[in-house]
């Protein structure tokens, strides 16, 4: 039929699926090919323009009735048809015109939306990194932000947090480089001439910033656990001697339902690892004494429940503290990780077995992929390792 406007007045709607969703209808004109209608059944009619283009059929929404009259979107039909017929590509042409433009906001955005495998506190670092260091660049295209911005940008938050402004330039850095494989013209060329944050490797930028390789001490296990005794709350203090105990990562172990733990076989299975290895690691004496009575009193699914909506325990970070300065010691979570490893090799564990217990994993080594490890094996290394904190903390199996 000819799409007039005394036809697009009284088309009919389609009717409403049978699960309430919504349909829709297409009408073509019979006057120019490739012209049409498209109603759906919310009422909305948008006329529409269809063309075979290097094989694949492609189709445009011109614009709503209303917006346009039907003389209208039969003049843009024809420019459309007629920019398909000297050989142009009009889809691509605006695609590639909104790639030119597509903003850093943008971009990050769909660079997040291709890395589902993130974790949650990696996610947010990324979030919060972007908000705080390129606030005022979210709106900015991708092709204005020029490598003397980035070496401006990178010099001032270095001034503050060195370790910060490196961490942030990286993220930009996996953003652009991530714009320059997404975005590119018919011909695979992209439209970036290079990543910006090139040029930090450039002119030596990087600032060199020594890993952290703070521990307890051993004279200092004694006040720390003494000071963690004195926490008010219950769970707050077991999961910190949790993390020490195990070496376990501190959303590993915040996250721990009791699900996760086995009291028949004296286990605790974390799946949701930092390098996707199924980690189990068997109780020693303390561990055991301490989760059979956070059973008895158990109010959650979660090891360690919190009122926050997440339902578990976070970063506790008043009470770490209250720890330091109670004791006298500075500390952080991954710190309690790092002692447990240090602890570990001065008692000689073997390689392999120090490595299941922090669930390390080395791509490089072709040995580790031969080696079973069966968790009963990893029972007497991490007695010992209880026993020497033990020892420290002046305790026998009451932690």
């Amino acid at each position: 039929m000819r799409i007039t406007k005394g036809f697009v007045d009284k088309v009919p709607l389609p009717e409403v699926g049978k699960n309430g969703e919504g349909t829709q209808a297409f009408y073509r004109d019979s006057a120019i090919a490739g012209f049409g209608l498209r109603v759906t059944s919310g009422g909305a009619k948008s006329f529409i323009v269809e063309k075979r283009i290097d094989g694949r059929v492609k189709r445009k929404t011109l614009g709503r009735y209303g917006n346009l009259t039907v003389e209208q979107a039969r003049k843009e039909a024809m420019k459309f048809l007629g920019k398909v017929a000297s050989g142009g590509d009009p889809i691509r042409e605006v695609s590639e015109k909104r790639a030119q433009r597509i903003s850093l906001k943008e971009a990050f955005d769909d660079y997040l939306a291709t890395r589902k495998s993130l974790k949650p506190n990696t996610l947010n670092d990324y979030q919060r990194s972007m908000r705080e260091m390129f606030k005022d660049w979210q709106s900015k295209a991708l092709k204005d932000i020029s490598r003397d911005m980035v070496l401006s940008r990178h010099a001032e938050y270095g001034q503050r947090s060195p370790a910060r402004a490196d961490n942030g330039m990286r993220i930009l850095r996996a953003v652009f480089n991530h714009a320059l494989q997404r975005y590119q013209d018919a011909s695979g060329k992209p439209f970036l001439v290079a990543n910006p944050v090139d040029v930090l490797s450039h002119q030596r930028a990087w600032y060199k910033v020594e890993s952290r390789q703070s521990l307890i001490k051993d004279h200092q296990l004694k006040a720390w656990y003494d000071a963690t005794m004195q926490l008010n709350r219950q769970t707050t203090r077991d999961y910190l001697h949790l993390v020490l105990l195990t070496g376990l990562r501190r959303t590993e172990a915040a996250t721990l339902t009791w699900a996760q733990v086995d009291f028949k076989e004296k286990t605790l299975t974390i799946t949701d690892t930092k390098n996707g290895r199924v980690h189990r690691l068997p109780f020693s004496t303390a561990i055991e004494a301490l989760l059979e009575r956070r059973f008895k009193d158990q109010e959650s699914p979660y090891v360690f429940p919190s009122d926050s909506e997440r339902g578990h325990l976070s970063e506790p970070r008043t009470a770490i503290k209250r720890v330091c300065d109670l004791s006298g010691v500075t500390f952080t979570l991954h710190d309690l990780r790092r002692t447990f490893a240090t602890a570990a090799e001065r008692l000689d564990i073997p390689a392999y077995a120090l490595k299941r217990l922090m669930n390390h994993k080395d791509p490089n080594d072709v040995t580790d992929g031969y080696i079973i490890f069966d968790v009963e094996r990893l029972r007497v290394p991490m007695q010992k390792i209880t026993d020497f904190f033990e020892t420290q903390f002046e305790v026998k199996s009451n932690v």
